[in-house]
């Protein structure tokens, strides 16, 4: 990739406050948006080669989007809490195995996928996002959903195509979450938590391709209470 080809996005980016530049093989995070750090609020650079997210990254203070899809990515550096401003961090398809633990500090965040990386444990400390709507962590390696979970705020979260067989009944308590996803895991119909069915507020729980058939789920206490649920977000929307 040029830098010529770099510098003609960056005069578009200078006016517009987008910096989009996928699938152009860039190894690295562009050094040259560093001059655009009070204006830049939308940076997408997914389907190229970057291995390593710069600590600079921490400089872009007015940015709320930032997309790193399908890139060679193993962590995250620390500095994206100073990004108080963020409001959607996607950095799906690459091999993150985990995350800094000061990811808590990005406040407006609304959206993060995580999905299609390879992290094995449920990520600690996302409780302390309170405006968070949607949590991906779909194609990833948990096994268990934890009891730390209870402090989430998200309103959806993905856990399709994991290796979970054992789920807290403490996933009953978040505040505001109406969707959760469970397709594709490997869930016994005896590890589905009575307290999600009949004390959450989740109103659609999607398991199928588990190790029980999900016409089964009748048979578990508080199916009744969780069909109701189900039935009148369905007519809300229709």
């Amino acid at each position: 990739m040029g830098n010529s080809a770099i510098k003609a996005h960056l005069e578009t980016s200078q006016k517009t406050g987008v910096f989009q530049l996928t699938g152009k093989g860039l190894q690295e995070f562009p050094e040259e948006l560093q001059r655009l750090t009070a204006n830049l609020r939308t940076v997408d650079v997914s389907h190229n080669k970057i291995e390593v997210l710069p600590a600079s990254i921490g400089n872009f203070l007015q940015m709320k989007s930032l997309t790193l899809n399908s890139n060679k990515l193993t962590s995250l550096p620390g500095e994206l809490s100073k990004l108080r401003k963020l409001e959607t961090l996607s950095v799906s398809g690459n091999q993150i195995t985990g995350l800094p633990s000061s990811l808590g500090q990005l406040r407006a965040l609304r959206t993060l996928n995580l999905s299609g990386n390879q992290i094995r444990e449920f990520p600690p400390g996302l409780g302390t996002l309170r405006m968070l709507d949607l949590l991906d962590l779909s194609k990833n390696h948990i096994r268990v959903v934890p009891v730390e979970v209870s402090t989430l705020q998200a309103i959806e979260i993905n856990l399709n195509q994991n290796q979970i067989s054992e789920v807290s009944a403490e996933v009953g308590r978040c505040p505001r979450l109406k969707v959760l996803r469970l397709e594709e895991n490997c869930l016994e119909l005896s590890s589905i938590p009575v307290a999600i069915l009949s004390q959450s507020q989740v109103s659609l729980l999607s398991l199928e391709g588990n190790l029980f058939q999900v016409k089964r789920m009748r048979e578990l206490e508080g199916y009744e209470q969780y069909m109701e649920r189900f039935t009148a977000t369905k007519k809300k929307f229709s």
